[in-house]
């Protein structure tokens, strides 16, 4: 199993597209920069991979053969909480969003320019490092029966089920983990790292996400809406190992 990268060890990144020239365009772009990828035709192929070997970061491309993208994206996240750039001829807002509610940090639309999704790649994996320091290894949020570990993206329920978070997710919700009960503007939450520039609903799109992933029956909505203001925890947070 893959750990977390040592700053000098080259990162690896998945690419699963059925046009093997793009796979091949985007693996002469990233080996400029140290970067190293490996390359699937189908989703399955790269499922199997997944098992032996967690990369830093894939990306994936939604009209792949033998699995819808939005499916493979879901089965990624439900696995780990590795960054995701999802890769698509449909350029419409909808389909952003939905990349985004299933868990995808970034979605770039074809053709593109393989510098732009490096430099996409780069990006992710900087924030994806800012949140691996060493020092928040051993952090734990909770929070009403809920369990948050900030260096894995693991959100545990009071039932002990684990579901990983994306990096633009894990980014939002730590924000207001560390700042309960007060506001936090969405100007302060995008420049915490859930700015996506294609996007500008990135961090309402996020936010419910969170919100879905925390909603139990007959318990209150922790995250509350400050209308005119931005979002609020509602709840006490206890940090500790």
């Amino acid at each position: 199993m893959r750990t977390s990268s040592a700053p000098t060890a080259k990162r690896l990144v998945f690419i699963v597209d059925d046009e093997p020239e793009i796979g091949q365009l985007l693996l002469e772009a990233m080996t400029q920069f140290g970067i190293e990828g490996q390359v699937f035709s189908t989703a399955y192929s790269m499922l199997a991979a997944l098992k032996d070997q967690i990369p830093d970061a894939c990306i994936v491309d939604l009209g792949l053969p033998d699995m819808e993208g939005m499916a493979l994206i879901n089965e990624i996240r439900r696995q780990s909480s590795v960054p995701i750039i999802v890769l698509s001829a449909r350029g419409h807002s909808t389909d952003r969003v939905l990349g985004l509610e299933l868990g995808a940090d970034d979605y770039v639309v074809k053709p593109f320019d393989p510098r732009e999704v490096v430099a996409r790649i780069r990006s992710i994996l900087r924030r994806s490092s800012d949140q691996s320091d060493p020092v928040q290894q051993v952090e734990l949020a909770r929070f009403e029966g809920w369990v948050y570990q900030p260096s894995s993206h693991c959100l545990t329920s009071p039932e002990g089920e684990e579901t990983f978070l994306s990096t633009g997710e894990a980014t939002l919700l730590e924000a207001l983990l560390r700042a309960p009960k007060r506001v936090l503007t969405r100007d302060y939450l995008l420049e915490h790292g859930g700015r996506d520039e294609s996007l500008d609903r990135s961090i309402d799109v996020r936010i419910s996400r969170i919100r879905k992933k925390l909603n139990r029956k007959n318990e209150p909505v922790h995250i509350r809406t400050i209308y005119g203001s931005g979002y609020m925890l509602a709840c006490e947070v206890k940090w500790g190992s």
